[in-house]
Order: structure tokens, then sequence, then C-alpha cells
């Protein structure tokens, strides 16, 4: 006796594809920030990359660019957050590492609203020692910092969670990924008013690990995802 599939409720099914475009918005939010990014530092006049950090780009004709790529990706993070907060509903620590996310994603809402200051020469024409900060630059430090900070416990509750449930390769991927964005972001800090070799290897280590964490962000997100499927 052959026995009939039982119809998938309408309302299951809209939650699911709902959770699906809000971990495809986590997972694009990346591939978003590194691709204009290295468009704007190749294409900006004046900007180096061993010289300057992408938040400096908000500043000169074409900032508004840069800042709307910051909100924009910002935003899109949020929307993953969601997602993963969705798909792990059920886990007390993917649930806090799903707000983490989005208080990452927040960060970057706001380091595009308040624009950085200029500095170490760009854009074109701002002094090489300008040091002046104001009220815009301090809130654009502000957000980045409290996002960044976020970004980094989001890895290491990822990893915990991984680990208690014996997924030691995820759990050493978000660990690593959070140790190295730390300590890439204490290195940015201690080092950016520096110069020569110093401000190089702060600012390219930098790059690499932001890089490197959007990576981590668009891998839980399609990992979820696809659990979102199944």
């Amino acid at each position: 006796m052959s026995t009939k599939a039982v119809p998938e409720p309408a309302d299951v099914r809209e939650a699911r594809d709902t959770t699906r475009a809000l971990l495809i918005c986590g997972i694009l939010a990346g591939p978003l920030y590194v691709g204009i990014g290295a468009v704007e530092a190749l294409a900006r006049d004046g900007f180096d990359l061993t010289r300057h950090s992408l938040s400096l780009l908000s500043n000169g004709d074409w900032g508004w660019v840069h800042s709307t790529m910051l909100v924009t990706t910002g935003l899109l993070t949020v929307l993953g957050a969601l997602g993963m907060r969705r798909v792990l509903r059920s886990s007390g620590r993917g649930t806090r590492g799903a707000v983490l996310v989005g208080i990452y994603g927040l960060g970057l809402v706001g380091a595009g609203i308040f624009r950085a200051d200029p500095a170490n020469g760009f854009p074109p024409g701002t002094p090489e020692d300008a040091s002046d900060a104001s009220w815009h630059g301090i809130l654009h430090f502000m957000s980045g910092g409290i996002g960044f900070i976020g970004l980094i416990a989001a890895c290491i509750i990822f990893a915990r969670m991984f680990s208690a449930a014996g997924q030691s390769k995820w759990a050493l991927y978000s660990a690593t990924t959070g140790v190295i964005f730390l300590a890439a972001f204490v290195g940015i800090a201690a080092g950016s008013q520096q110069s020569g070799a110093v401000l190089t290897f702060v600012n390219l280590s930098f790059g690499v690990a932001v890089v490197l964490a959007w990576a981590w962000v668009s891998a839980m997100a399609a990992r979820l995802r696809n659990r979102a499927i199944a």
C-alpha cells in the first residue's frame, strides 16, 4: 500500500525560504566588501595600501562610494545574522554567536555613517602629520571597534559551539579566524600612528585579517544555509 506524501505547510516553506534569503545576504556581504574595497584602493589617486587604512577611502570626492559600501555590507551582515539566528535558535551558543555577528554588521553601518578623519597624506592635500580628531572620526573609530570586538567574540563563541558538537575542523577554523583578527586589530590600533616598515606591516596584516574574517562570515552563512535547505 503506497503512502501519499504530506504537503509541506505554506508557512513552514515560507519561513525556510526567508531564512535562506537572509543567509544569502550574509554570504554576499564579504565578497561585496572585499571587491569594492579592492577596486577603490587601486583606483583612488594617492591611496597606498601600505600606508593607508581602507577607512580613509570615505574621504574625498569619491568618499561616498566607500561610505555606501560600509552601510550596505553592514546591513547585509545584519540580515545574514538574523538568518543564522533562525537556524540556530535551539542552540544557546549559536544564538549568541549570531547576535555578535549582527553587532559586527551594525558596527560597519556606524562606520559608514560616521566618516574617518583624513590622515597620512590621504586624500591628497592632507598633511602627513594630520592628527586632529573630529567627532565623526571618533564615532567612526568607536563603531568599527565595537563591530570588530563583536566579530572576534562571535568567532570564539562559534568555536566553542562546534567543539561541543564534535566538529573539530569548524571549531579550529573559527578560533583561528578570531585569534588572527584580534592580533591584527590590536596591531592596527597600536601601530597606525607609526611610519615606515611598522606601518606597512600593520596595514597589510590587518588587510589580510579582514579578508580572512569576511571569508569566515561567508562560510558560516553558507554552511547554515545548507542546513536550512535540508
